[in-house]
């Protein structure tokens, strides 16, 4: 059995105590929160694990749990540094 396509959106503003879940889903709903984000010129990362954790461990609108933080900073690393070097 193909496994369906994960995303999750996040955000993280400096003063937040955790980044926070923004979006997530599965299938057609992974598909299109990847469109939104590739039309605001938003960097899509790849990281099926830590979409699937989020997917099925945190609520949309909730801060991500302590347990992904270390994940999330990775990806949210490589952002920035992509942004960074980008302008």
């Amino acid at each position: 059995m193909k496994k369906r396509k994960t995303a999750a959106a996040i955000r993280y503003s400096s003063g937040d105590p955790a980044p926070f879940l923004l979006a997530s889903g599965k299938g057609s709903g992974a598909d299109r929160i990847i469109a939104v984000a590739q039309e605001a010129g938003i960097a899509v990362v790849e990281d099926a694990a830590l979409a699937s954790l989020l997917e099925t461990g945190a609520k949309t609108g909730d801060y991500i749990p302590t347990w992904c933080w270390e994940a999330a900073a990775k990806v949210l690393a490589f952002v920035v540094k992509a942004e960074y070097t980008k302008s």
